[in-house]
C-alpha cells in the first residue's frame, strides 16, 4: 500500500516537474489575456466614442469584435505552452465552423443583418422607431437580436434579420416634424372664423414653427362635419406635446367662440307602407 502512495506522490512529483511551469505559466496568460481583453475593449470603445462620424451602436460593436480577437489570441498562446498544434487546431474548428454555420443559417442570417444594421445605421440608441408594426425606442443592438422599449418601458428583442427585412420608420431621423389635425365643425358654424381661432392658438404656441408656416386648409366636407386640416412643423422633441396641447387649446377656442365639434350622426327617413284603405 505504503510502496502505491509513494508511487502516486512520485508520479504526481514528475507532472509537476514537467508541467508545473507551463501550467502557471499558462494561468498568468490567460489572466493577463482577459485583463487586456477587457481593458482593450474599453479603451476601443472611448477612441471610437471621439469621433463625430461613430454612434454608440457601431462603437460598442467594434469593441465587442476587438475583445474577442483577443480572446482568441489568448486561448491560442495558452495551448501553444502545452505543446498543441495550433494550426492543426484552426483547420479543425474552421472545418466545425463550416458545419455549425450550414446548420445555423437562421442565426447567422442575424449577425449579418445586424452588420448590416450597425454600418449602414438605419437608426441610432435613443431614436423612436417603428419596425414592421413595432415602435419603441432603441437601446442596442446585438449581434443577433435589436432591443427595443415600448412607451411604458416593456423590452421588445427583435431578431436582427426581421428588423433588416422590414420596413424601418424612423421618428426621431429629422430634427423637425410635420403635426397634422382633423378639426370638424358644424355646418351651421362659421368655417373662417373656426379658421381664425385655430391660427390665433397655432400663433399663440412657441413651439409652433413659423417656418414654414402653419397650413390651414378645408380637407373635406364629412357626412356630420366640415373638417379642417391643420398642418404645423414642430421639434421633433416636441412633436407630442405640442400634438396634444394644441388639441386641448383649440377645442377649448371652439367652446368660448360658440363653435361646435358634431358627433357623428345619420339621419334617417321613415316611409310607411301603404295600407289596403290606400
Amino acid at each position: 500500500m505504503s510502496e502505491s502512495v509513494e508511487q502516486t506522490v512520485q508520479t504526481v512529483i514528475d507532472f509537476i516537474a514537467m508541467y508545473g511551469l507551463q501550467v502557471i505559466a499558462a494561468i498568468v496568460i490567460l489572466i493577463v489575456g482577459f485583463w487586456f481583453a477587457a481593458f482593450s475593449k474599453r479603451k476601443c470603445h472611448d477612441l471610437l466614442m471621439k469621433s463625430p462620424n461613430v454612434d454608440e451602436m457601431l462603437a460598442g460593436f467594434l469593441a465587442t469584435i476587438v475583445k474577442y480577437i483577443v480572446v482568441a489570441v489568448t486561448v491560442l498562446a495558452v495551448l501553444n505552452k502545452f505543446g498543441i498544434e495550433t494550426t492543426s487546431l484552426i483547420a479543425v474548428l474552421g472545418a466545425a465552423g463550416l458545419a455549425i454555420g450550414l446548420a445555423l443559417q437562421g442565426t447567422l442570417s442575424n449577425v449579418a443583418a445586424g452588420v448590416m444594421i450597425l454600418f449602414l445605421r438605419p437608426f441610432k440608441v435613443g431614436q423612436f422607431v417603428d419596425i414592421g408594426g413595432v415602435s419603441g425606442t432603441v437601446k442596442g443592438v446585438s449581434l443577433f437580436t435589436t432591443e427595443l422599449a415600448t412607451g411604458d418601458n416593456v423590452q421588445i428583442l427583435l431578431p436582427n434579420s426581421q428588423v433588416w427585412g422590414s420596413a424601418i420608420l424612423n421618428y426621431s431621423a429629422h430634427s423637425t416634424r410635420r403635426v397634422d389635425l382633423l378639426m370638424g365643425i358644424a355646418y351651421e358654424d362659421d368655417i373662417n372664423k373656426a379658421m381664425a381661432v385655430i391660427e390665433e392658438m397655432a400663433k399663440a404656441d412657441d413651439r409652433i414653427k413659423k417656418d414654414p408656416a402653419p397650413v390651414l386648409a378645408v380637407g373635406e366636407l364629412a357626412d356630420s362635419s366640415v373638417n379642417i386640416i391643420v398642418r404645423v412643423w414642430v421639434n421633433s422633441s416636441d412633436y407630442w406635446g405640442v400634438r396634444w396641447g394644441l388639441t386641448k387649446s383649440i377645442k377649448e377656442a371652439f367652446d368660448k367662440n360658440g363653435i361646435s365639434i358634431p358627433f357623428p350622426q345619420q339621419v334617417v327617413h321613415h316611409v310607411n307602407a301603404p295600407t289596403d284603405a290606400d
